[in-house]
């Protein structure tokens, strides 16, 4: 029998090199999760395992038959496959880096500490609720492939967040699985910390994550060791009061620093990504102590390497407890810092001297970052005007706020069949590239017909991904026979598809298209030109008005006018993202302007020919140029909710109707929409090669890492 080239080098342990180990060391290097080729390996284990683990390779490899075992073991093809991702991952760690490139040798010691209190890394891997773990774990992976030297710290939830399920009436069931932490790319590091909470302490065992380069280190408190209260602590992604929440957050910031400490760890830069882990300034200060420092110069050695991003534009979105609280939780410890209880205090409060304030987290860490930033040019702007109280005056000893726009990393949201179609005409170079490398300039070399037939493919992709998943929901609620057959045969493989997929907060607004019921449907049921909708996302689970919103539209896409156009997805993760922002021709987005940050979901479609129609808000004025997507209305603020939705729904009604469905359907003797495919080009000229999370670390390297780590 011919042995591979992996087993003929590596000599036959257990026979073929002991695939099944060197397969699942592969899987926990999440590299994996930006590699097509790799993805394709672990699907080849078993693809209906594949799909049932939410592609999970640890836990597909765990359910394998003692059948397929014997035939992977013995596959030639499979070996060989296995071989060339194993030294693609070997390539990739050992190729020299932009920043090893660029960097001077004073910038090389550079060590950047990030702390977020979630990671989108992979839908396999749900320590993620929405947005902002998906930028951190997107975060991570332009960190690994530039080379920045970056240590990240959160938590390991034991439940995650929930997953969605919608009864009958389209009421919210939200289920907290409890995860098996053998089947997810984690080390135990051995390395258990001390959290003070109260006059207590609590226990934390820390696991590492390998993603490419970039260590990710996560804190467990569910050990024997702690009360069963205290193993909750860390279960469930933003679940409980605010107890639950100001407990997690201690173990977030002050504990993520004794991790780093324990293991060895010298940072030289502490990024805090929103405020729950502002509450790591304490524990600098205290270490600091330690040190024989004065309070106040341990304070500006503390400001002078923090950086901290806000990310949340709506006053209530930022975490507040009260007073009470905080003496409970953190009175004992601020004695050894040296601070009073009202000293205490006033760190996290905007007006001092009131002792009625709430303390506030994203105050204290203003109060104790040099550098601090929104994450697009509009929320910059919205948070220094939030803010001012707390950054204007001359006592305040809180940094102006700039901004650093949000960006994707591009690998990880990229379909297959795009990548394939890159290669051949826009030849990006991944690995080793740096921030300036923009080969989408080069997209007009692509053929439009071939763009097209691209663009089709990904759409008749989700449609029948769309009719699998309304099926399962179906089938879940025990549907009619009538019911199951109409969700196999929903939706139009050929109508123009527009996509709205994000958290379901109320002032994202999702159901405003709505709002002139049949206007709509007169728009969606044209026989010759025929749309359809697509909706999926979670609200919190403690958001009432966001769920009902869910249950708005699941009413909404039962009506006869709406039923086979308008489909609502449940449990929306990484996965229906990928699927949904590679398929949909349009994606919507109609937030209550200044409220949405920054959203990064509309960068994703233009890297598979998409088109935004949005309101101007978060990145969308920055990068709409008028030929390379849409803006819904003029950015005009109403005096009421009412008004400011009849006026923003009035002007999408008529982009849809004059512009883009028209557009849309404007086809050419071959069929190909050839004015709209001028807006696919344009839009992945413009948007694919700045919006990207490449871009974005190099502008936190210039003008906020290395400045905190000279200073």
């Amino acid at each position: 029998m011919t042995r591979t080239r992996s087993e003929g080098k590596r000599g036959s342990d257990n026979r073929y090199g002991d695939r099944l180990a060197r397969i699942a060391a592969l899987a926990r290097n999440l590299r994996w999760t930006w590699s097509t080729e790799t993805q394709r390996l672990f699907a080849a284990l078993d693809p209906v395992e594949w799909e049932a683990t939410n592609h999970n390779p640890l836990a597909t490899l765990a359910r394998l038959t003692p059948e397929r075992r014997e035939t992977l073991l013995t596959d030639e093809a499979f070996g060989t496959q296995l071989q060339h991702c194993e030294d693609e991952l070997h390539s990739y760690l050992r190729t020299r880096t932009w920043f090893q490139r660029a960097a001077t040798p004073a910038q090389r010691r550079l060590r950047v500490a990030y702390f977020c209190a979630e990671y989108g890394l992979h839908e396999s891997f749900p320590q993620y609720a929405g947005g902002l773990g998906v930028l951190a774990g997107d975060h991570l992976k332009s960190a690994s492939d530039l080379g920045i030297p970056l240590v990240a710290v959160g938590l390991l939830y034991r439940c995650g967040y929930y997953q969605q399920e919608l009864d009958h009436a389209g009421a919210t069931r939200a289920v907290y699985p409890h995860h098996n932490f053998r089947l997810w790319p984690v080390i135990d590091t051995r390395c258990v910390v001390h959290i003070p909470l109260g006059k207590l302490h609590v226990k934390a065992r820390v696991w590492q994550v390998h993603v490419g380069r970039v260590p990710l280190y996560l804190l467990d408190t569910d050990v024997p060791a702690n009360r069963p209260r205290d193993r909750a602590i860390t279960h469930v992604l933003y679940g409980g009061d605010s107890e639950t929440r100001i407990r997690q957050e201690l173990v977030l910031g002050i504990g993520g620093m004794r991790a780093l400490e324990k293991l060895g760890l010298r940072p030289t830069v502490f990024h805090l990504n929103e405020g729950h882990a502002a509450f790591c300034v304490l524990e600098r200060l205290q270490q600091l102590r330690r040190g024989r420092l004065s309070l106040d110069r341990a304070t500006q050695r503390v400001r002078a390497s923090t950086v901290f991003t806000t990310h949340t534009p709506v006053a209530a979105g930022h975490d507040r407890f009260p007073p009470a609280l905080v003496r409970r939780y953190l009175a004992p410890y601020a004695q050894t810092i040296g601070l009073a209880q009202g000293e205490l205090l006033a760190l996290g409060r905007a007006a001092a001297d009131q002792p009625r304030e709430q303390f506030c987290m994203t105050v204290l860490a203003l109060r104790h970052s040099a550098r601090c930033n929104g994450v697009s040019k509009l929320h910059g702007q919205v948070s220094r005007e939030m803010w001012a109280h707390v950054t204007g005056g001359a006592r305040s000893r809180a940094a102006s706020i700039g901004h650093v726009t949000n960006g994707i990393h591009s690998q990880t949201w990229l379909a297959p069949e795009m990548e394939a179609l890159y290669r051949s005409y826009v030849k990006p170079r991944w690995i080793g590239a740096g921030p300036g490398d923009d080969w989408w300039q080069r997209a007009e070399r692509i053929p439009v017909a071939e763009l097209w037939r691209a663009r089709t493919l990904l759409r008749k992709k989700l449609v029948h991904f769309l009719r699998r998943r309304l099926l399962e929901q179906a089938q879940r609620r025990v549907e009619p026979a009538a019911e199951l057959a109409a969700a196999s045969e929903a939706l139009d493989e050929n109508a123009l598809t527009i996509g709205f997929a994000r958290r379901f907060a109320t002032y994202k607004r999702a159901p405003l298209i709505f709002r002139d019921a049949r206007r709509l449907a007169a728009l969606l049921n044209d026989p010759a030109r025929p749309v359809q909708l697509i909706f999926a996302g979670k609200a919190h689970p403690r958001d009432e008005a966001g769920q009902q919103f869910a249950a708005r539209i699941h009413a909404l896409a039962r009506r006869p006018a709406f039923r086979g156009r308008v489909v609502l997805v449940e449990n929306y993760d990484m996965y229906v993202g990928r699927v949904l922002t590679a398929g949909c021709d349009v994606w919507l987005n109609n937030p209550l302007r200044p409220q949405e940050a920054s959203g990064t979901s509309g960068m994703k479609p233009p890297l598979h020919g998409g088109l935004n129609c949005s309101i101007p808000d978060g990145w969308w004025p920055e990068a709409y140029n008028r030929r390379n997507g849409w803006t819904i209305g003029d950015g005009r603020t109403c005096r009421s909710r009412a008004a400011q939705d009849r006026y923003d729904a009035e002007q999408l009604y008529h982009l849809l109707e004059d512009e883009i469905v028209p557009l849309f359907y404007q086809r050419g003797r071959d069929g190909v929409p050839r004015a709209w495919a001028r807006r696919m080009v344009a839009a992945l000229k413009t948007v694919c090669g700045q919006f990207n999370t490449h871009r974005m670390l190099s502008e936190y390297l210039s003008e906020y890492y290395l400045p905190a780590h000279g200073g």
